[in-house]
């Protein structure tokens, strides 16, 4: 019998577009089953990248979001000893690991960034769902009018959006979730 898709809800925080000039400062996960039950989370803030800056705008944001700031800057890892732990806990779930993001473009370049260049590996491959996408799927629109103000409030549980990337991935799962049971 074949393993389960495990659905690993990702977020992450980044001081820049881009990783290696910039830093990813910290990532969440909450590993889904189809049906919404939430498995396991993981979550790391990150030291910063050695010789790299936050990018001006990113940096301006972060000076307008203190409290996210402040939450991703508190017990900072090597990234070497947070990507290992993380595929240790991915090859640890029950089943198959796939990523999801909002927007997947943006989260997955820096996790599987740092994935290959700390770890050496990536259990997700190199393919990553996007939330994005799957709804402008779903409602039968334009890619540009799936946003989140565009989609039914019946996808939508009552959790925070904080900007603390744990936070984030879980409510972007349970979205993702009940997205799944529509389509």
């Amino acid at each position: 019998m074949s393993k389960p898709e495990i659905y690993v809800s990702t977020d992450v925080e980044a001081d820049g577009p881009i990783p290696g000039p910039h830093s990813m400062l910290s990532f969440g996960s909450a590993a889904y089953l189809a049906d919404k039950t939430l498995i396991s989370t993981f979550a790391a803030n990150l030291e910063t990248l050695p010789g790299a800056n936050g990018h001006p705008n990113t940096m301006a944001w972060w000076a307008q979001n203190k409290t996210a700031w402040d939450a991703c800057r508190v017990d900072c890892q090597p990234a070497e000893s947070a990507m290992r732990s993380y595929v240790a806990w991915l090859k640890a779930l029950p089943g198959k690991p796939v990523f999801v993001g909002y927007p997947a473009a943006y989260d997955f370049l820096f996790v599987y960034w740092y994935l290959m260049r700390f770890a050496g590996e990536s259990p997700f491959s190199h393919s990553a769902l996007d939330i994005k996408t799957y709804a402008m799927a779903l409602l039968n629109t334009d890619y540009r009018d799936a946003t989140k103000r565009n989609m039914p409030k019946e996808w939508f549980d009552k959790l925070p959006h904080t900007h603390v990337a744990l936070d984030d991935a879980i409510e972007q799962g349970a979205l993702f979730c009940n997205m799944l049971r529509t389509g």
